[in-house]
């Protein structure tokens, strides 16, 4: 008898412990969700089944990544001829010879099997501004990720890099911060500390197209152009899933009149 007793007291004691774990949990959840900081979801001109690029913002974009983040940045998958390709920024057929030539790459061997530097062409890559990610690190402390998919390999895609890039603030009170650290809550993966400092500020870039050159406006900028280096063919993808839609209703059209047409002649 009282051994059941006992273990009908156990039962109890268990499922209130339960209880006021689950509790606790639960409002652990709800207080971090208050803190998590909120993503501006952005009506971007890519988004839909039907979106499109905007040329001159990612032309735009392009400006703000080659004046501020080549100078950390890679972007390995990137050649100089896709910025003339349909799709993309399309500059001209000299606008990417002479953009491509403002750069230094390497090359060779040379007959006398050295390495040697020529001005960018075509077919070249976007060059790194480090030979290697270690002397990256030895030199920012960390080494910075290539952008050539960035906007694909983060969740939250352009809205996340704007986000990011627009969310620099002092760390809260009482938060120890590491040397060469800087507070930005959008980096969750770092529990809001952040190695990069904030790479942009109000007019740092010049727009030739008289587009107000602010922090928010340039963080866009760069932020759609990241998109297209992910999904260089994203206007493609979506003019080919709209030709197989007008396909796929069509051939629905046409198998609901012929078997109309099967079953009438059979009665």
């Amino acid at each position: 008898m009282k051994m059941k007793m006992i273990q009908k007291l156990s039962a109890v004691a268990a499922v209130a412990v339960a209880a006021t774990v689950g509790a606790l949990l639960s409002t652990a959840s709800v207080q971090a969700a208050e803190h998590e900081p909120e993503m501006e979801h952005i009506d971007w001109s890519f988004n839909g089944p039907f979106g499109t690029f905007d040329r001159s913002q990612l032309r735009r974009g392009y400006k703000v990544y080659k004046e501020v983040c080549s100078t950390c940045h890679s972007m390995n998958y990137v050649h100089f001829r896709n910025l003339g390709e349909t799709g993309g920024p399309e500059f001209s057929a000299p606008e990417v010879k002479a953009l491509a030539a403002g750069y230094q790459v390497q090359d060779g061997p040379d007959q006398a099997g050295d390495m040697f530097e020529r001005p960018g062409e075509g077919k070249d890559t976007f060059p790194a501004p480090y030979a290697n990610e270690e002397a990256a690190a030895a030199s920012l402390g960390a080494a910075p990720p290539d952008l050539s998919l960035i906007a694909k390999a983060r969740e939250g895609g352009p809205d996340y890099i704007h986000a990011l890039l627009t969310s620099y603030t002092e760390a809260p009170a009482g938060m120890k911060m590491p040397a060469g650290g800087h507070y930005n809550p959008m980096f969750v993966a770092g529990s809001g500390v952040i190695a990069m400092p904030p790479p942009l500020a109000d007019g740092q870039v010049d727009y030739e197209d008289g587009t107000a050159n602010t922090l928010d406006q340039m963080s866009k900028d760069v932020s759609a152009f990241l998109m297209w280096t992910a999904e260089p063919k994203l206007e493609q993808r979506h003019r080919l899933g709209f030709q197989v839609l007008i396909y796929l209703l069509a051939l629905a059209g046409i198998l609901f009149f012929a078997t109309r047409k099967v079953w009438s002649d059979q009665h």
